[in-house]
């Protein structure tokens, strides 16, 4: 679990608002068996610390009502070991240096290190078991990393979720990061078929690929 420095329940209302992506009072108080009232303070308190923002949604006939979500400070206070505006630079200052072609280099060569890297932790055993590692390897390094199973027989099917990406601000500015990412799982995984079903970078509030033997 992402340790943020704030107290459990403010802590847990981040986590929260990070895997939903939005949520009202209500749904936060039923999710952590929280009073509403309790829920509301914490809100206000995370509201006025800009971790969260909030819009008024019309619902019916009656007032309306504020639907909460994570500010960027808040993504940042969850992911606190992202590097990206140094790394950044830094590919910045390489690309003004060797040109964009010789970075594109550099990152697929950086990522086929780490697909090594990762087949060696993975190791063998069943998908699932190797799977499970790969989830537990990238919780490592600061993804808030899950493991879905939507079918085991008779083809085992899993989801890779990703709710925060711990280079986020890399792959805003070389997306092409993203696709090495994807060729990297498929490394670690050569009898499966994966396929990216959600991405940050797209607007989504999630990383998503599906892993299914081939």
């Amino acid at each position: 679990m992402t340790t943020t420095g704030l107290p459990s329940t403010k802590q847990s209302i981040l986590q929260y608002l990070l895997k939903q992506d939005r949520a009202t009072a209500k749904q936060l108080a039923e999710a952590l068996k929280l009073t509403t009232q309790a829920i509301r303070r914490h809100l206000n308190e995370l509201e006025a610390e800009e971790f969260i923002e909030y819009h008024a949604v019309q619902q019916g006939m009656g007032r309306p009502q504020h639907l909460y979500r994570l500010s960027d400070k808040g993504r940042d206070r969850l992911n606190p070991h992202r590097y990206g505006e140094f790394a950044v630079s830094f590919l910045d200052t390489l690309a003004e240096t060797v040109g964009e072609e010789q970075v594109g280099k550099v990152l697929e060569k950086q990522w086929q290190r780490k697909a090594n890297e990762y087949r060696d932790r993975v190791g063998g055993g069943s998908l699932l078991q190797r799977v499970t590692r790969l989830v537990h390897l990238r919780q490592e390094e600061g993804y808030m990393a899950e493991l879905h199973t939507i079918s085991q027989s008779p083809q085992k099917k899993f989801v890779l979720v990703e709710h925060n990406c711990a280079i986020s601000e890399v792959a805003e500015s070389y997306p092409s990061i993203c696709g090495h990412e994807l060729e990297m799982f498929a490394a670690v995984l050569p009898d499966c078929n994966i396929e990216r079903t959600h991405w940050i970078n797209n607007g989504e509030h999630r990383c998503g690929y599906s892993i299914e033997a081939k």
